[in-house]
């Protein structure tokens, strides 16, 4: 049995990265196009009660985990836009845990933020491989963990796809489904 840690972190806890070469933020851009399909993937042909079981005990709903990843990524797509059009701004924070328990994220079907998902990342994708290398660089500032640049945020949502999707597949694996 995997412990606390194994689960909640199952490929392991992110590192910001210093320095991004060019090739690694091609590779980041390239997993965060590719998620939507992989997290398709990962909830495809789960029933309701699956879909609401905990990946972990004391641990959000695989719903809940869909939902916290556009919730997520909507706001990391909004930091990035601001990032590029303002002079290092200063980002609002959320409370994720506190948005994870609104009803739209405990009951609402899992196609309505896969819908959105595959949507924002095409865009976000789009984005983000246009950029030139000064554009990656630019920064933004979040008042909790201090000042992001581009190429860090992509390997931070890169990573973030995984890590949730992992949660979910992790489960299945357990479970058998």
């Amino acid at each position: 049995m995997p412990t606390l840690d194994e689960l909640r972190f199952p490929i392991g806890k992110f590192t910001k990265p210093t320095t991004v070469t060019a090739e690694k933020f091609k590779t980041f851009v390239n997993e965060i196009a590719q998620l939507p399909a992989d997290l398709r993937a990962s909830v495809s042909g789960l029933s309701e009660s699956q879909l609401d079981s905990p990946y972990r005990d004391g641990g959000w709903t695989v719903r809940q985990v869909v939902h916290h990843l556009f919730d997520s990524h909507a706001n990391s797509f909004i930091r990035l836009k601001l990032a590029l059009t303002e002079d290092t701004p200063i980002i609002k924070p959320y409370d994720e845990s506190l948005w994870a328990e609104h009803i739209d994220s405990k009951s609402a079907p899992v196609e309505t933020s896969l819908n959105m998902i595959d949507g924002l990342h095409a865009r976000w994708a789009q984005l983000l491989r246009s950029l030139s290398p000064e554009e990656i660089q630019r920064q933004f500032s979040h008042p909790e963990s201090g000042l992001w640049r581009i190429d860090q945020q992509a390997a931070m949502y890169a990573w973030h796809g995984k890590h949730h999707r992992t949660h979910i597949t992790s489960l299945r694996n357990r479970m058998g489904w």
